[in-house]
């Protein structure tokens, strides 16, 4: 037996071949194929820009309105996204995507300032393109017939994504004030495209039906449309469209805690290990702490539960004292929690998902935009917290709404139903 919601989604799409894969299908290539857009979003937009705005003069405001713009292609990749699912291999999506992604971003580091108009433009360019990796990932990562290989890949996804996120962020912080802004594009420039590399060795990620797909975009478009309504036009999708919508588990303070850092009497060396290499351990080792979740506890109960200890970890630094031990306490115990809600996130996507079908990219990413939209709109009004209220106001106000917005969506699931799924 499913759990509630589940079942409906997943009679209405194909069902993944049950045959046994071979081990070409090499789901840890996974870990290097998320990594392009995870340098992008997480190590640079979400992660070190603040920092390196800040070292320009930008004041913490409007550094956080240029991370929450610059978050925004995450958020709406679906507009987007559904393209790898059309003309050319989704593994040659994912190649050309990241080279011209580095290509715009080692390009943004040769301006004159990085809070520049024009510099941001190319940055917003250079993160757009960087979503259809996303894409091309979960439509191949969609087509793994094994359910063994479905979970290593996903695992590998996450903790690729989280750790070339924080040691990018590390990077960048460490050589700051080491080398300048046209170096830090090149070893940015390299970091996007080089791992992209493993594309070569992982599976095809074409349906059977890829070449039909091919020849008829409107036949597609409309098998698109509808998987989409099949998808979201239920009434068992509003709570799991509004968990993903709602500020719950955003991580949209790993963006901005290197910029808070200096506030709590931490140095930039510091911001380097406990937001980068430390920041990858810490995250890593809570998303791999999921598994100790009994399996008989629902996924979204899982996710919004971690998403309320989550705000917790935030209330630290709003209620502390403006001091170093304050924020190392605060930021660890943050990224090891956000660490486990981004793992159970994923679970989350595939139940509400089901089956992949053919358009594996195209849900995926529709599904993942909306997800993404809380990291944009909490960068922002995380900003005007700090603006408002001073260094406390910034993690306090994503503490208030994330906990406010996993308390009511988890009104969801206990009404008129256990938070206990049945064994399957």
């Amino acid at each position: 037996m499913q759990p509630p919601g589940c079942a409906k989604a997943q009679s209405d799409f194909p069902t993944a071949a049950a045959a046994p894969e071979t081990d070409k299908a090499r789901p840890w290539l996974f870990a290097f194929l998320i990594a392009p857009d995870a340098v992008i979003s997480l190590g640079l937009v979400s992660g070190a820009l603040s920092y390196l705005l800040r070292n320009e003069g930008v004041e913490p405001a409007r550094a956080a309105s240029i991370v929450a713009l610059l978050a925004l292609p995450h958020a709406i990749y679906f507009l987007w996204g559904p393209l790898t699912d059309f003309w050319l291999p989704r593994r040659a999506w994912l190649i050309s995507s990241a080279i011209a992604a580095a290509a715009l971003l080692g390009i943004a580091f040769h301006q004159p300032r990085l809070g520049a108009t024009r510099t941001i433009a190319i940055i917003f360019a250079g993160a757009c393109l960087g979503e259809f990796v996303v894409a091309a990932c979960g439509g191949i990562m969609g087509t793994l017939r094994s359910e063994v290989n479905r979970r290593r890949a996903g695992s590998a996804y996450q903790t690729g994504s989280l750790v070339f996120g924080a040691v990018t962020v590390f990077l960048m912080v460490w050589l700051a004030e080491r080398v300048s802004l046209a170096r830090l594009g090149w070893i940015v420039a390299a970091m996007i495209a080089l791992p992209a590399l493993a594309v070569f060795a992982a599976p095809g990620g074409e349906p059977a039906s890829r070449a039909t797909a091919a020849a008829s975009p409107l036949r597609t478009a409309a098998r698109i449309w509808r998987e989409f309504r099949s998808t979201f036009l239920r009434r068992e999708a509003i709570p799991y469209t509004l968990m993903c919508a709602f500020p719950a588990s955003s991580g949209a303070m790993i963006g901005l805690l290197p910029e808070l850092a200096r506030d709590y009497g931490v140095s930039g060396a510091q911001v380097a290990w406990i937001n980068g290499l430390g920041g990858a351990l810490l995250t890593a080792a809570g998303a791999m702490a999921v598994s100790l979740i009994p399996v008989r506890v629902r996924t979204p109960i899982a996710f919004l539960t971690a998403g309320i200890v989550n705000a917790g970890t935030l209330a630290i630094l709003a209620l502390g004292s403006l001091r170093p031990a304050v924020y190392f306490t605060g930021t660890v115990l943050f990224l090891f929690t956000i660490g486990g809600c981004y793992a159970l996130f994923t679970g989350v996507v595939l139940e509400f998902m089901g089956d992949s079908g053919m358009s594996g990219s195209s849900r995926y990413a529709i599904i993942n935009s909306i997800g993404n939209l809380p990291v944009a709109y909490m960068a922002w009004i995380n900003g005007q917290g700090f603006r408002l209220w001073g260094p406390r106001g910034m993690p306090g106000a994503d503490a208030a709404l994330s906990a406010t917005g996993a308390l009511l969506i988890l009104g969801f699931f206990f009404r008129g139903r256990s938070g206990i799924a049945p064994a399957c």
